[in-house]
């Protein structure tokens, strides 16, 4: 069964805020990575923006991740009281993420089709139908 784990969006602190909930949850980054890391020809990244989080993970508890990352610039601002989280899920296998990002995006808008990702991750992003944002990924090496 695919688990879901929220996914929270900042305008620049999400290293402030998870070092903060790493003081409260306890535990270990398992992933950090910034802007910069994914920088290249295929992929060039504002100065800017370089050195905030595009991905952070903190796992809480035996199976819950608390997940974020800052919004750059160039895709604006989260608003702080209404669309800064997204639920992410983990899914079991390829199949799974398919058949799930198929049923929930129906109707809805599909922001990045389910791809091969240059982390390993197959992955993806949707609004749903009733404007509810998700992530959807299958990283074989974490099942």
């Amino acid at each position: 069964m695919a688990r879901i784990n929220p996914y929270i969006h900042f305008n620049g602190n999400a290293e402030e805020a998870f070092i903060f909930y790493k003081s409260v949850f306890g535990g270990e980054f398992t992933r950090l990575m910034r802007y910069k890391d994914l920088s290249g020809p295929e992929y060039p990244i504002a100065e800017h923006d370089a050195d905030r989080l595009m991905h952070v993970a903190l796992p809480i508890g035996k199976s819950n991740v608390l997940l974020g990352s800052d919004v750059m610039e160039m895709m604006g601002r989260v608003t702080e009281t209404d669309n800064r989280n997204t639920i992410s899920i983990s899914a079991e296998s390829r199949h799974e993420a398919d058949q799930l990002f198929s049923g929930l995006s129906a109707g809805g808008k599909i922001d990045m089709p389910l791809a091969d990702g240059p982390f390993g991750a197959y992955f993806g992003m949707f609004t749903d139908k009733y404007g509810i944002q998700w992530m959807m990924d299958f990283t074989p090496d974490q099942q």
